[in-house]
């Protein structure tokens, strides 16, 4: 039996690569959502914290839609 190295650290690397960028489109997502919240405290307008949250959990929704496509097909 002959393991492929490379092939396994390739895997390694792009889910690592992948994890890392998902997580932190939550995280802005989160922050986003944190933002548009303390600015309704101060009376401000939140559209951009609004719109840039909800495009982070979108991305989100996109990469987990791609992934079980690719579980599936």
């Amino acid at each position: 039996m002959k393991i492929d190295w490379a092939a396994i650290g390739s895997v390694f690397g792009v889910s690592l690569v992948v994890t890392v960028g998902l997580v932190t489109l939550f995280t802005l997502g989160i922050a986003g959502l944190s933002r548009r919240e303390s600015a309704s405290t101060r009376g401000e307008s939140a559209v951009a914290a609004t719109v840039g949250a909800s495009a982070c959990f979108a991305l989100c929704a996109a990469a987990v839609a791609y992934g079980i496509s690719l579980i599936v097909a």
